[in-house]
């Protein structure tokens, strides 16, 4: 086989990598927002449930997760088809160390601007989504970066539960050629240019933020 016959293959698996990426980064990020807010609760309930999901999914394995899901829930009744439980599995994982970053980021904004916003009468969520959030989402963006580019790598585990995505395309190349430098190659450079292009968005995005935050301070002055 040629160069251009492994891309095809390759092209098709990256298509299922990227989506599987894409959706688990996007609902990953509403997990991490949810559990990282409650982690910050004076409820010890909802702090509590919201640590123990952290350390559960911070504390175990992606390959017992993605396994456990896969092979052992479906035992109780409960299943899902590969692709559904990829995207759930990598989504709960990324959410759970995307909580701290949020709980982290929240927890930096200097206290003396809760301590104004209680003086105005401000209420509890209005301090949270107008005066904390703003601040603390910028500062968040580079560890965001750095979980994206985490979760596309782990992605590659996806292919143990017969998800044919990058990964498991090239192993099925490399059973049938045998041309395991190639194949491999090929699958490396598909893996960096996907990252290449998540650090490119997430950077992006960081600095619409930033200048987003800086416009108001501008204007004013």
């Amino acid at each position: 086989m040629t160069w251009s016959q492994y891309l095809v293959p390759l092209l098709k698996g990256a298509q299922i990598t990227v989506m599987i990426s894409l959706a688990s980064i996007v609902l990953g990020a509403i997990i991490a927002f949810v559990a990282g807010i409650a982690r910050t609760s004076a409820n010890p309930v909802i702090s509590g449930i919201a640590f123990t999901y952290v350390v559960l999914f911070r504390g175990t394995p992606l390959l017992v997760q993605l396994f456990w899901f896969y092979y052992a829930l479906p035992l109780v009744g409960v299943s899902f088809d590969p692709i559904t439980t990829g995207i759930m599995v990598l989504s709960l994982l990324t959410g759970a160390f995307g909580a701290e970053v949020v709980r982290g980021a929240l927890l930096a904004v200097p206290p003396q601007q809760h301590e104004a916003a209680r003086a105005l009468n401000f209420s509890k969520s209005y301090t949270l989504w107008h005066i904390s959030m703003p601040q603390a989402i910028i500062e968040m963006m580079p560890a965001f970066g750095n979980l994206a580019v985490q979760n596309l790598k782990d992605t590659a585990l996806v292919s143990l539960i017969s998800i044919a995505d990058l990964t498991f395309q090239a192993q099925s190349l490399r059973n049938i050629t045998l041309d395991s430098a190639t194949v491999y190659t090929l699958t490396l450079l598909g893996y960096f240019i996907i990252a290449l292009c998540l650090m490119v968005i997430m950077r992006l995005i960081e600095m619409k933020l930033r200048r987003g935050a800086a416009f108001p301070r501008s204007a004013h002055s």
